[in-house]
């Protein structure tokens, strides 16, 4: 352990000084003049930069997901999303990840979901440059497109996704301030502020998902605790069966709403 990353890191207010300084280490334990790199990176997390756009991943649900500057970085809260995912869409033919940012949920649920054609969608083109990389290794199976919510899915998959997931920003603006300095100083504010009350996305995303998903597929969109009751009764307005679950230790709340019909 170098006991001078340590120190310097400790200094700048990194609880866990120690761990960080190994992945640190290892970081730039390839390259060519790792002395000089270390001390790059040493600085740049010192002067707040989030750990994981400072080694280029951020581990979610066991996998390294490529992140960097300007990137949301995954929370550990949103696994739980995930796994409900898993467990509602193990027999999935399309699957859409949308404000997907570098596509944690896709990854893992083309890692999980072999059968599934995976599908990310952003508004934000360098965000969706880390997705894309993220999701290469499956090839055509997942692809990753830019636009607005819905207008950035191919035609063909309208009234086929089974599993539509969905971290949009869930903040109200008014509170954004509150958020850790790393946080608003490092991360998109668009992938952080929710508007007003914090669901300016959940909603329009609850009104045209059932457009999009195939008789009784799914729908999860992650909020708050405060803010679930509310996303049920627009879950209910879009005519989908609605359920809250939340998961106390990850402190996560996820909306779940499924499609009337028959699935073919």
């Amino acid at each position: 352990m170098d006991e001078d990353v340590v120190a310097r890191l400790r200094a700048a207010g990194c609880v866990f000084a120690e761990d960080e300084a190994e992945l640190l280490v290892r970081a730039v334990k390839e390259d060519v003049e790792p002395a000089r790199r270390l001390a790059e990176l040493v600085g740049r997390r010192c002067a707040g930069e989030p750990l994981e756009h400072v080694v280029g991943w951020a581990e979610f649900c066991g996998l390294r997901i490529g992140v960097g500057p300007g990137v949301f970085v995954p929370r550990r809260r949103s696994e739980f999303l995930v796994e409900l995912a898993v467990d509602l869409g193990r027999q999935a033919r399309v699957v859409v990840d949308m404000c997907c940012g570098s596509a944690p949920f896709a990854t893992v649920l083309a890692t999980r979901l072999s059968q599934a054609e995976v599908h990310a969608a952003d508004i934000d083109a360098a965000q969706l440059g880390y997705a894309r990389s993220n999701l290469a290794p499956f090839g055509a199976r997942a692809r990753a497109h830019e636009g607005d919510l819905f207008e950035a899915l191919p035609e063909r998959l309208r009234g086929t996704v089974d599993l539509l997931v969905v971290n949009a920003p869930y903040v109200p603006s008014e509170a954004i301030a509150t958020l850790p300095a790393e946080a608003r100083a490092f991360e998109p504010a668009a992938s952080l502020d929710g508007g007003a009350d914090g669901l300016a996305v959940h909603r329009r995303v609850a009104e045209g998902a059932p457009r999009w998903l195939a008789p009784r597929g799914h729908l999860l969109i992650e909020t708050s605790e405060a803010q679930a009751e509310q996303m049920l009764d627009e879950f209910g307005q879009a005519g989908l069966k609605a359920w809250i679950a939340q998961d106390q230790e990850l402190e996560a709340t996820v909306v779940i709403g499924r499609q009337p019909g028959e699935a073919s």
